[in-house]
């Protein structure tokens, strides 16, 4: 007798799932807040403070610095803790220190410096707050409906990446930068309050006796590096990440002062990017009937990596509506395509991976794939100041699709289906 797919068990629809809607929404305000004040943060920086290409590169690196400094422990640490008030408690962090940006500024006292240590802080709750959110939906939801819920879920951020730069666009014609900030506050708080509701049957881990937290971390790491597919994800968003960081270390710039397309051409930019994301989201199931799942991690990202060659034609067009185009055509692409190969890659390590090693082995993958994010964002601006922005650009595009090569070459496309921890 044959045992059926988790897929093919009938489950219970997650929009009749109260849980999964109060979780679903509260994410969906914090997106759309979050959306905001990243529009906020480069105008602030650049049209406010003067920030040029070190300062940003600075910037980027301390919000992405806490996945290489405390990334592995936290996913040890998330392990022993009930994920869902790990999530309460780093947004309520994150609510308060995004809170002192617009008080500093209001005080006349603002300066970059305290831009740096706030995304710092933000950037150690958003460490936590991810590795429990990735290990949270296997507890969420049942397993057949893991792909189905992140689906889902980035569909919705992709609706606040699209609405929120627009609406950012217009608020700062009509309020200053730091403003946005307090609603990006107000979206951590309504994420807090919606987790309150959230009812789960998830028990706090029980410790091995003797288990030390260094223990708890290497078998995370190294079943991570073990794993045949998850190692050549693991290598390939590294590298794409690496890159890329040069480039979007650089956009701010390219908009704001390069083609001084303003506020407005940045968020129309990032709002038409957007739609990429939120058909690509719910594209990745459908699309992986068609070509398999296993091939759409490759194709997403050779997608994404022929958008990222708009930016740089863009520049070289020299501002006006056509470069407001290319621009936002080639955000279009590398949204869907990211969003393509993402989820189905974290669906893939969710259903891999024993439940109780969910924390650590996130943790693990992120400590090195958002790890190298600070260094990317220091190299680009080391490129921007030394060789200019266009050749620092043209150094990202294409070291962004040498990236690929690691699942290019390796068995994905010729996996209709990526395994399951039964098959594992």
């Amino acid at each position: 007798m044959t045992t059926p797919r988790a897929s093919e068990v009938s489950v219970r629809p997650l929009v009749r799932t109260r849980s999964f809607v109060a979780f679903w929404t509260g994410q969906g305000i914090s997106q759309l807040g979050v959306q905001l004040g990243q529009l906020a943060l480069p105008v602030l920086a650049v049209s406010l403070l003067g920030a040029g290409e070190m300062d940003l590169g600075v910037l980027n690196a301390a919000s992405m610095a806490a996945f290489l400094i405390v990334g592995l422990p936290a996913g040890a640490w998330v392990d022993r803790w009930l994920k869902r008030g790990t999530m309460i408690r780093a947004d309520l962090v994150r609510m308060t220190a995004m809170s002192a940006v617009p008080l500093l500024w209001w005080a006349g006292a603002l300066q970059m410096w305290h831009l740096y240590v706030v995304a710092a802080v933000v950037g150690v709750a958003t460490v936590f707050f991810d590795v429990a959110y990735q290990s949270y939906i296997p507890l969420l939801v049942q397993r057949a409906q893991v792909a189905d819920a992140n689906g889902k879920l980035e569909a919705t951020a992709q609706v606040a990446r699209m609405g929120g730069p627009a609406l950012g666009g217009f608020l700062l014609t009509l309020v200053s930068a730091p403003v946005l900030f307090a609603a990006e506050a107000g979206g951590y708080l309504a994420s807090a309050l919606c987790l309150g509701r959230v009812r789960d049957s998830e028990k706090r881990p029980e410790r091995t006796a003797g288990s030390s937290l260094w223990a708890e971390i290497r078998e995370g790491a190294v079943f991570v590096a073990r794993h045949p597919l998850i190692r050549r994800v693991v290598a390939c968003t590294a590298l794409s990440n690496l890159f890329s960081s040069v480039l979007w270390v650089l956009m701010p710039l390219v908009i704001l002062r390069e083609l001084a397309l303003g506020p407005v051409g940045l968020g129309v930019m990032m709002s038409i990017g957007a739609i990429g994301g939120l058909l690509g989201a719910p594209a990745g199931p459908r699309l992986a009937r068609f070509v398999g799942e296993g091939p759409l991690l490759p194709l997403g990202l050779l997608l994404a990596g022929a958008g990222m060659l708009l930016f740089p034609a863009a520049l070289a067009v020299g501002g006006g509506p056509l470069a407001l185009v290319l621009l936002s055509i080639g955000e279009f692409g590398v949204s869907f395509g990211v969003l393509v190969y993402n989820v189905m890659q974290v669906s893939m390590r969710q259903r891999v991976c024993p439940p109780r090693l969910l924390g650590r082995m996130n943790a693990s993958i992120r400590c090195v794939v958002w790890g190298v994010m600070p260094i990317g964002s220091l190299l680009g601006g080391v490129l921007g100041e030394q060789l200019g922005v266009a050749p620092a650009l043209w150094i990202s595009v294409v070291g962004t699709l040498l990236g690929v090569v690691p699942v290019a070459i390796g068995p994905f496309f010729r996996m209709r289906m990526l395994p399951d921890a039964e098959a594992e």
